[in-house]
């Protein structure tokens, strides 16, 4: 299905902000060898928001691994923001992924002993940026999901919504032009997952390319588009 309202929803090769040019992903262990991810052409845009589904074991976390570079395909490319990974070292690559890729995760993956704009700040530290731009950044952040209240608030302090909320500014302070979804909705209730959806929807209709994987087929209502996988293989793209 497909929704109208995104900045990269008008088309055309400049927004393609992730692609993927026949990559598979094998896993090879001692003589037995299992494929995770069958050859498969897929290009994420801007303003989109892309849902990823499929039961368990089927490929889908393989796939948004190789879109956010955490695996290497086994065959194939992927390029993103036009970059060919292949030709990219391991510090260009984490590099990359640091600016370029934001990722958000089942299980939220807070540092407990520190403050929700703490956590937010994280990957802006690791870059080594000034005090200044790190305040303004998570400022910014914090805002864009909600969340400038409890920015003082440590994590066991904070409803599972909230947390996956901080997870996500935490994954938009790198203004990464890609924000990739583990199953970012299945340790919420059913009021959380309709906030957090919201939040991500208005990502894709600022201009952001949004890739979710879920199980959940209910979650198709707030998607400009849904790849099907099974198996390993796409068997769907509407």
């Amino acid at each position: 299905m497909m929704r109208g309202g995104g900045p990269g929803n008008a088309g055309g090769p400049e927004a393609v902000v992730a692609e993927l040019k026949a990559a598979s992903k094998v896993f090879r262990s001692g003589g037995t060898e299992i494929v995770a991810l069958q050859a498969t052409d897929l290009s994420v845009r801007r303003g989109e928001l892309l849902l990823i589904l499929g039961p368990s074991g089927s490929g889908k976390t393989t796939l948004l691994s190789l879109i956010g570079c955490v695996l290497y395909p086994t065959d194939g490319c992927v390029c993103v923001q036009g970059v060919n990974t292949r030709d990219l070292n391991d510090t260009a690559m984490a590099r990359l992924r640091l600016s370029e890729i934001g990722f958000v995760f089942q299980q939220f993956n807070l540092i407990a002993p520190l403050t929700a704009a703490e956590n937010v700040s994280a990957p802006l530290r690791l870059r080594g940026l000034p005090e200044g731009e790190i305040r303004e950044r998570v400022d910014r952040a914090l805002a864009l999901v909600g969340m400038e209240p409890r920015r003082r608030s440590l994590p066991r302090q904070l409803s599972g919504g909230e947390q996956q909320r901080i997870a996500i500014a935490r994954a938009l302070v790198t203004d990464p032009a890609i924000v990739l979804c583990d199953e970012p909705t299945a340790a919420l209730d059913a009021r959380s997952i309709e906030v957090v959806m919201e939040k991500l929807r208005e990502l894709a209709n600022a201009g952001k390319a949004v890739a979710v994987v879920t199980h959940d087929p209910r979650l198709q209502s707030l998607a400009d588009r849904t790849i099907e996988i099974e198996s390993g293989r796409v068997v769907a793209d509407e």
